[in-house]
């Protein structure tokens, strides 16, 4: 059992076939409904990779970020050469994978248009029309704008803070530290936009 568990890719293709069984006695209980699967599947991995990517965003703003200055200073350069680059390739796949599934998603259930427009695709009058577009557009845009600090602002300036994959051999350690500076702070706006995003995400399926 410990050299089972020991090795994380024996663990994760465990977790996938007993998740497959599941699947089979859904199949076996409710028969197989083409349409109602496809969208379940989409949404099934549209937040397993939201898990990943919030888990990270936590992960970095309570564990990381206010332990490292506790850390012996002879043993950080071993978490911004090994750890971090790991966790920040897992953070920024998926987060592009939780936006691709969630557009997807809301472009097969038709309301695309509708959430991106918080409900005003048919214009102003009765807005809203749909409370639940509205509720679930707010939540698409935060994690859009989510999504776009990732991609656009942290990971490239971890990548010059850290000189992830040796690009950045010539910065100053002022330049490095103001990217670090720039990514941090970001990263905590999108902890703070993460609590409304998750409220509304929850809310759509649920209070409306």
């Amino acid at each position: 059992m410990a050299a089972f568990l020991g090795n994380l890719r024996n663990v994760v293709i465990a977790g996938f076939v007993l998740a497959a069984l599941l699947f089979g006695l859904y199949f076996y209980t409710q028969g197989y409904d083409g349409p109602t699967f496809e969208l379940f599947l989409m949404r099934w991995l549209h937040v397993g990779s939201g898990v990943m990517w919030i888990g990270l965003l936590w992960y970095f703003n309570f564990v990381s970020t206010p332990t490292t200055p506790k850390i012996p200073e002879e043993l950080r350069p071993a978490l911004g050469r090994y750890i971090t680059p790991a966790a920040l390739w897992w953070f920024r796949w998926s987060a592009m994978a939780t936006i691709v599934f969630g557009i997807a998603l809301a472009w097969r259930n038709n309301y695309l248009v509708e959430a991106y427009t918080l409900d005003f695709s048919q214009g102003m009058a009765g807005w809203p029309l749909v409370p639940k577009y509205l509720g679930i557009g707010i939540g698409m845009w935060l994690a859009t704008i989510m999504w776009f600090n990732v991609w656009f602002v942290i990971w490239p300036n971890q990548q010059k803070a850290l000189n992830i994959g040796g690009k950045y051999p010539d910065l100053t350690p002022p330049e490095k530290a103001a990217a670090g500076k720039t990514a941090g702070m970001f990263s905590r706006i999108n902890t703070l936009l993460s609590i409304p995003m998750l409220f509304s995400m929850v809310a759509a399926g649920h209070l409306y």
